[in-house]
């Protein structure tokens, strides 16, 4: 099979359209023809190094986010059949160590990570365990199932078991026209919240407004910290919000922290502008705040991210479309940060 191989660490040089075996199901596997790979930024710092995810090793296939149709199964499978059309939750664990029998998998103490430490979806096939495996129905074209796993799981797991976010709550969303902040947007709409959105441009802001952000804020690399905020309190008639969702990092943590009101949420997941912020201990203690991180999302929490998508109202924009071959044209459009929506591959 043609598969694209990250060999060291670097630009896009570092990858390369490569020959591999067809992969083999074992016992509780099955292969999964690649219909299309949705990108993801894990893919871009992985291939920029150091290695993110522990149990990352070079030769690498990445691709977390797969949708296609089985081809072949393993010993033991038996929900799957050859001919199922899946989408993949890329989390796989072992379903053996306490934490997996307490429904914490999030926590298996084995894990693994289609397309971060075990090979993806940049390629014709995959093999992955079936229970990792999820119909997709009739009407949902297999290019928009790979648009759901990572954005709309990380996006569930931030607004609800982390940052227990309700009716009547204001959240502010940063980065609005990234892929796991369009799936915050929604869902935050869908449980009841007001959203205030911040995005680099005018054109990103309207996308953010389409999708239901309800106050809109143009917050770029220059813009001061004080402007945001500023424009945060006026929404909120001066009290601030409820909650934050911040998977952006050092960029907008300021403006994260100041934009809460008393007793508010910080529910942060991600780091894409560096690993380290500063907190202002007294400001945070004070007026009681919470910092939340958003750890890695259990299986069940997969699973209803699904069933809320498949019954419609949800959407995930693609912002490009690459073949293959042309991966690495498709890292550079996610890595310029102009994109809206996702970026997908299809072999």
């Amino acid at each position: 099979m043609r598969a694209v191989v990250q060999n060291g660490f670097g630009g896009v040089e570092v990858l390369a359209v490569e020959s591999l075996p067809d992969p083999a199901p074992g016992p509780g596997e099955v292969v999964v023809q690649v219909a299309a790979c949705g990108l993801n930024h894990l893919d871009i710092m992985q291939r920029r190094g150091p290695a993110k995810i522990p149990g990352f090793a070079l030769p690498h296939v990445a691709g977390m986010d797969v949708a296609g149709v089985v081809t072949a199964v393993g010993r033991d499978v038996t929900a799957v059949a050859a001919g199922d059309r899946v989408v993949v939750n890329p989390a796989v664990s072992c379903w053996e160590c306490p934490a997996c029998l307490a429904g914490d998998d999030g926590y298996c103490h084995a894990a693994s990570i289609i397309g971060a430490t075990a090979p993806g979806g940049y390629a014709e096939y995959v093999k992955v365990p079936a229970r990792n495996t999820y119909p997709v129905p009739a009407q949902v074209p297999l290019a928009e199932a790979a648009l759901i796993p990572t954005i709309w799981s990380t996006a569930w797991h931030a607004v609800g078991a982390t940052g227990n976010l309700t009716a009547g709550e204001t959240v502010l969303v940063h980065a609005a026209a990234s892929g796991v902040s369009l799936a915050a947007i929604q869902l935050a709409k869908q449980l009841g919240a007001t959203v205030i959105a911040t995005a680099s441009s005018e054109d990103k802001l309207v996308f953010a407004g389409s999708i239901g952000a309800d106050h809109l804020v143009l917050a770029d690399a220059d813009t001061p910290t004080e402007k945001v905020v500023t424009a945060v309190r006026e929404a909120t008639g001066g009290r601030g919000v409820e909650m934050v969702l911040d998977h952006v990092g050092p960029a907008t943590w300021p403006a994260s922290i100041f934009s809460l009101a008393p007793r508010g949420r910080l529910v942060f997941v991600g780091d894409t502008t560096g690993p380290e912020v500063t907190i202002p201990l007294e400001y945070a203690f004070h007026f009681g705040l919470r910092l939340l991180g958003s750890d890695p999302y259990p299986a069940r929490e997969f699973a209803e991210v699904l069933e809320r998508y498949w019954r419609g109202g949800l959407v995930t924009p693609v912002d490009a479309e690459f073949p293959l071959t042309e991966a690495a044209a498709a890292q550079t459009r996610l890595e310029e940060r102009r994109a809206i929506g996702k970026v997908l591959l299809r072999p």
